[in-house]
């Protein structure tokens, strides 16, 4: 299994593309898109990919740097004969969310049709505390505390990843820093890809950089850094973390 990192910026990035990024299985060639940010279609043709490249997508959650290329992607898909609809797999909770409130304005009426959700994907729901399986690596789905709406905590979610090996990898997707509630996911990854702003302004739906260094030296040196804003950026390796992600890395798990 490979990872390649299409982007590691935030909503506002000029420089880093969103924070997306894809699983490829060697064993049949088949590409997981984890997440598909409003840049997507620019990210991947960096990496010399499209979206005839991508069998399947998994969504975290419905802000516009993760969700917002579906569109480009169900369209892209739909209106070219060779390709099939892409598998997409999402919280059972977040569902039906993406189509009324993100995707129904653009996607719902074409010419003599009435479409849904299931026009454009194969939709897998996941259960609370469910989990799929791509190629031979179980993916867990972990919730994160990213915002709140009104006084109910907004549905995201970050993944365990376990290899055939048995090696863990967590992405925490968007969290805020709350180790007290995710030190257990900390202490099972044998690497951990976490959100980080850089900024001295903490906006309090992500982790920050300063927060981040007070944890236990085990727990940052299996860290390696993304979702951050352009800029000068601290020295992490420095600090103790494994490093930043930069876009185009490429990682075997």
């Amino acid at each position: 299994m490979q990872l390649t990192w299409l982007g590691t910026g935030t909503i506002n990035t000029y420089d880093n593309f969103h924070t997306n990024s894809v699983l490829l299985d060697e064993n049949t060639n088949k590409r997981l898109l984890l997440d598909c940010g409003g840049d997507i279609r620019f990210s991947l043709r960096e990496q010399g990919l499209t979206y005839n490249d991508i069998d399947s997508v998994y969504i975290s959650h419905l802000h516009g740097d993760h969700c917002g290329g579906l569109e480009w992607l169900g369209f892209c898909r739909f209106f070219d004969p060779s390709c099939v609809k892409p598998t997409l797999y999402i919280s059972k909770s977040l569902r039906n969310d993406l189509w009324n409130n993100v995707l129904s304005g653009g996607m719902r009426s074409l010419q003599g049709m009435i479409n849904t959700l299931d026009t454009y994907f194969d939709v897998i729901p996941i259960e609370k505390n469910g989990s799929f399986i791509f190629g031979n690596a179980d993916l867990q789905l972990v919730q994160s505390i990213h915002i709140m709406d009104g006084f109910a905590l907004q549905p995201c979610f970050g993944l365990i990843v376990t290899t055939a090996e048995g090696k863990k990898i967590y992405f925490t997707f968007d969290s805020q820093f709350c180790p007290e509630q995710i030190t257990d996911f900390y202490d099972m990854a044998d690497v951990i890809y976490h959100d980080c702003e850089i900024t001295e302004y903490k906006s309090r739906v992500h982790a920050n950089y300063q927060d981040l260094i007070t944890l236990p030296d085990e727990t940052r040196k299996k860290m390696r850094l993304t979702h951050f804003q352009d800029g000068e950026r601290p020295d992490a390796e420095a600090d103790g973390f494994w490093g930043f992600v930069e876009k185009g890395n490429v990682f075997g798990l």
